[in-house]
């Protein structure tokens, strides 16, 4: 199994029941989806709009839709800062703090839905990944493809980051209530919950509530990093390898903040319009999971949740410590695909030293990439290719293991580019 133990610091915000702020004065909506801002915008200064509503659609093959989390006036368009690091276009909406919505409605049995309308419900509620990848959620189930299992990844095997943690334990019934109505809807075989073996607080909520549900499993996986990562979870969990998607083995896999996103969607007709992130780091305060609305600038959470420890010398991260991207300032506003907000002391970076060639990198790396030869070969396009420099996940293991302190992640994002810009 690739991978390797490190710290996690979850401490700091797993011991608090989630808090709330969900009243933002304005919402600062990001015109983006999996990083394609290629969208076609809906709406003008000076219109209406309910939560809910459609402000704009993704262009391309995925035609997902990017919805209002509240009900008010758009007031403006600007740029803010998104979970990439890029300053992206957004709709400007004045909270009018109705929470008007265009329909609402409650099922009371959320299994006796058709596979079609699982699939519109998903798709009009602007379902994405909430992990990170933000891949509309929608995809994985409109196949033709016998599924087979339905993994759910509780596993956050990213330091810091316990948004998924706080969801399972404060509601777990309604997860496992989800995963069963997925299971039927689309008829899939059985559910497996990956966990880390060593949190033992969320096996023993999870043991204590699946016992109803005959086809909902709980799978202990190692505490590695990045025992998260799909190959890896697909890998170690069901025993089988592929090449592209998981679906290839007939297997999907969701995370678990995704799964709760899925079950407000069926159950209340509720889009993807608000979400559970970990405020964290050594410079907050009071690290703790948040549920706010989609568009709301983390400075303000921050405020609202007790503030700075000092402003100073501070590393702001979009993400966790691993994958995430720093920021140069806290100018970041809440989208679905974002699960940390990571606040750190801004450390004088080490002075890289040459490349000792020891293969650490090698070793480590779950891509099973050469890393140090990819960052060797940087101005050599053609060798580049042969390097699959595409296969990197951005784990950041390369980095994290290397003696000489080099930026190995930041070579090999910068080859996987120019591999794909070819």
């Amino acid at each position: 199994m690739q991978g390797k133990k490190i710290p996690g610091f979850k401490k700091m915000s797993s011991s608090k029941k989630i808090g709330v702020y969900t009243k933002p004065s304005h919402v600062y909506i990001p015109l983006i989806n999996q990083n394609d801002d290629n969208i076609t915008l809906l709406v003008k200064k000076g219109d209406y709009v309910y939560k809910g509503s459609i402000l704009g659609k993704r262009k391309g093959v995925f035609r997902i839709p990017i919805l209002s989390s509240v009900s008010g006036t758009v007031v403006d368009f600007v740029e803010r800062h998104y979970t990439n690091g890029e300053l992206i276009k957004c709709v400007v909406i004045e909270n009018d703090f109705k929470e008007a919505m265009l329909s609402e409605n409650k099922r009371k049995d959320i299994n006796n839905i058709t596979k079609d309308e699982f699939i519109n419900i998903v798709r009009d509620c602007g379902i994405v990944g909430m992990g990170g990848s933000g891949f509309p959620t929608y995809v994985k189930y409109d196949t033709d493809k016998k599924i087979k299992t339905l993994i759910v990844n509780a596993v956050e095997c990213e330091p810091y980051i316990t948004a998924d943690y706080a969801l399972l334990m404060e509601h777990c019934e309604e997860i496992l209530e989800a995963i069963d109505a997925i299971l039927d809807i689309n008829n899939i075989d059985e559910a497996i919950v990956a966990v880390k073996g060593s949190n033992t607080n969320l096996v023993k909520v999870l043991e204590n509530n699946v016992g109803s549900y005959l086809r909902i499993k709980v799978s202990k996986v190692p505490n590695l990093y990045p025992m998260g990562w799909e190959k890896n979870l697909v890998r170690f969990v069901k025993g089988v390898n592929y090449n592209s998607l998981p679906s290839e083995k007939g297997i999907i896999v969701q995370n678990v903040a995704t799964i709760y996103a899925i079950y407000q969607a069926l159950k209340y007709g509720r889009p993807l319009v608000e979400r559970v992130i970990t405020i964290t780091g050594e410079k907050i305060k009071n690290p703790q999971n948040v549920l706010v609305k989609v568009g709301t600038p983390v400075s303000e959470v921050i405020e609202i949740i007790g503030g700075y420890k000092k402003y100073k010398d501070t590393l702001f991260i979009a993400g966790g410590p691993m994958m995430g991207m720093s920021l140069p300032n806290d100018d970041l506003v809440v989208s679905p695909n974002l699960n940390c907000v990571l606040v750190l002391y801004d450390k004088k970076e080490e002075i890289a030293t040459q490349c000792l060639r020891c293969g650490k990198c090698v070793e480590f790396c779950p891509a099973k990439l050469s890393p140090v030869m990819i960052k060797d070969n940087i101005n050599h396009p053609e060798r580049l290719k042969e390097l699959r420099p595409e296969r990197c996940i951005s784990c950041g293991l390369c980095t994290y293991v290397c003696p000489a302190r080099i930026n190995v992640r930041e070579y090999v994002r910068a080859a996987r580019e120019r591999v794909r810009g070819d």
